[in-house]
């Protein structure tokens, strides 16, 4: 034994097989972070790894079957044990590992004390913002995209619940969908420092998901990882990737914000698909005078949804806008039996999404949107104020109707900047911001917040609102121009134009322009009730506020006209005995301020 082993320090076996371990130390430890750094499959790494744990066989064998000499390698029983110079390869070999040695301990020192500096896992306060893209769906099928989507949504909602991170909302990730826009371009738009961004191959119950975590200032990939999973499995594989990016961003996870991460999110993928189909739905109903059918189709599919995921207070919410639009839009057409199964399905719904909200602040905007449409309306101005106290990104769907126009405008302004910040493409952001401007008189302010909504995020809603900026101003001629960039049909077109005479006081041609609405919407009272005083026809608005107030729930659709007219009093508050009997409970000051002087008007 003594002997094999004293041949082995002869051929220099011992030595080889040191210095093939430590260079291929070096190797791996080099190639992790380059590999790392340009997002290289994982195969890589262990093809690489697995080619060096072969050749360490290789080289041993190699070394003692065979011998340098002066005139090259030469098998080792050839070569004469006087000639041999396996003393001399010794020593380079001793100095090879120690060079290499010398170098790793180098390699080591640099990544501690140098790399570490600028490396993810130091991370500052204000870096721990992130956005999370959409996940390319790579396979096919039918619902993959929205599959996809879904398990983004679903990562991205698990981060939210983690207090340290600033996370993006949906609607403004999602705007970069398909979308050739470079990460540092996205990351400066959206405001954050880190994107998150992946893709999903379904292919029957198997699923591959592939998830990375970018800085955005360097490119550098912080963190990333394959799932090979079945759908079923894809409730783990949300959180896991949710843990994974927070812990990557130097954020510590305790027990309950874990708990709270896992309790948050869809479990079904039957569930994923169908809620983002009905977001869709609902996103598009909302740019279209004709909302209903589409709510209605939505509605069917969040019914689905909830008959999964019981618990998901989104879904009520967004399944009650169909019941509220039904009793503004359509109640004079409604039986006394249709509308109270509307009712009954509205607090339903209302109740159940207080009851499943996943933390205070969305405790809080369902409450308040359940107070308002219910006709709660003394709670009002105490939930909004807790609400407005701890609401970081607000999610009240009401939230402008009865607080800009008795008295919340300063609030309801800071909390709509809090939502621009969250989601700069939601159009709603822009519209609440603007509405408050106007209402606390700085029109040049609605107008700037307004130009720049259109651009990033248009609706119709925020133009029609920049119309009522831009005649507050006095800018009559880019409210004329404005009409040939945004009107999106006749209607809408009409009623900027019947806007723009009203506020010159061109009384004929604004009683025109009122007769073409009137006719182009004969249904729609309420959008007549909100033009009528502009005009200055106050028995007109005083006959359409009381054949609406007669309705059962008519002040769901009268309590819109006062914040949208900027007229002070709409019309006269005892032709609507019980609008004005909310008014009274809710303590609120009658008449409202009006921002704009209408000179038709005299009342």
């Amino acid at each position: 034994m003594s002997q094999l082993f004293e041949e082995l320090k002869r051929r220099n076996v011992f030595r080889v097989g040191i210095a093939y371990a430590v260079v291929a130390w070096l190797i791996i430890q080099v190639a992790d972070i380059v590999l790392d750094n340009i997002a290289a499959p994982d195969w890589l790494m262990k093809s690489l790894m697995f080619f060096l744990l072969i050749g360490f066989p290789i080289a041993v064998l190699f070394a003692w079957a065979y011998e340098m000499t002066p005139e090259g390698i030469k098998r080792e029983k050839d070569v004469d044990r006087t000639t041999s110079i396996t003393q001399q390869t010794g020593q380079k070999l001793n100095r090879t590992i120690i060079v290499v040695l010398v170098a790793a301990v180098g390699f080591l020192l640099v990544d501690k004390f140098f790399v570490q500096d600028s490396d993810p896992a130091v991370v500052t306060e204000a870096d721990k913002s992130v956005a999370v893209l959409p996940f390319v769906a790579m396979s096919r099928g039918p619902d993959d995209e929205y599959f996809a989507d879904g398990l983004t949504e679903e990562i991205l909602n698990s981060l939210t619940r983690v207090p340290e991170l600033l996370v993006t909302a949906r609607t403004s990730a999602f705007h970069f969908k398909g979308q050739d826009v470079p990460i540092p371009e996205i990351a400066d738009t959206l405001g954050v420092a880190h994107i998150v961004e992946g893709s999903v191959r379904r292919d029957g119950d198997q699923l591959r998901v592939t998830a990375q975590l970018i800085r955005a200032s360097d490119g550098f990939h912080l963190w990333s990882e394959n799932y090979d999973r079945s759908t079923e499995g894809t409730f783990g594989v949300q959180t896991d990737i949710a843990e994974k990016i927070a812990s990557a961003l130097g954020v510590y996870l305790d027990d309950e914000t874990v708990a709270h991460m896992k309790s948050s999110g869809f479990r079904s993928p039957e569930a994923y698909v169908m809620y983002q189909k009905a977001w869709e739905m609902y996103e598009v109903a909302h740019n279209d005078y004709d909302m209903a059918p589409m709510l209605l189709e939505a509605n069917a599919l969040l019914e689905q949804v909830l008959a999964l995921e019981p618990n998901t207070s989104r879904a009520y919410i967004l399944h009650s806008d169909y019941y509220v639009h039904q009793l503004r839009e359509g109640n004079q057409k409604l039986s006394d039996e249709q509308r109270a199964a509307i009712v009954v399905g509205l607090k339903q719904d209302l109740d159940a999404a207080v009851r499943t909200a996943a933390d205070d602040g969305a405790r809080l905007a369902a409450s308040y949107d359940r107070a308002l449409i219910m006709g709660n309306w003394a709670s009002l101005f105490e939930i909004f104020d807790a609400y407005a106290g701890i609401a970081d990104c607000p999610e009240v769907i009401w939230g402008n109707t009865n607080t800009l126009e008795f008295g919340r405008a300063d609030a309801f302004l800071k909390l709509s900047q809090k939502n621009v910040a969250c989601d700069p493409h939601n159009p709603f952001s822009w519209w609440d911001e603007m509405q408050a401007h106007n209402w606390l008189g700085d029109f040049d302010a609605g107008i700037e917040v307004g130009e720049k909504g259109m651009e990033l995020a248009p609706h119709a809603n925020t133009w029609q609102t920049l119309m009522i900026s831009y005649l507050g101003a006095g800018r009559i001629a880019d409210a004329e121009r404005s009409i040939g960039r945004h009107a999106q049909n006749e209607a809408a077109a009409v009623e900027a134009r019947f806007l723009i005479a009203a506020a010159q006081g061109d009384a004929e041609r604004a009683r025109l322009l009122m007769d073409e609405i009137v006719r182009l919407r004969p249904e729609l009272k309420a959008v007549q009730l909100t033009y009528f005083p502009m005009l200055g026809d106050r028995e007109n608005a005083n006959r359409i506020a009381a054949e609406i107030d007669a309705l059962p729930y008519g002040y769901l659709s009268l309590m819109s006209i006062p914040v949208a007219c900027y007229c002070g009093t709409p019309w006269d508050l005892e032709v609507t005995p019980n609008y004005a009997r909310l008014i009274e409970e809710g303590g609120f000051d009658w008449p409202p301020a009006s921002p704009i002087d209408w000179p038709l008007k005299d009342w």
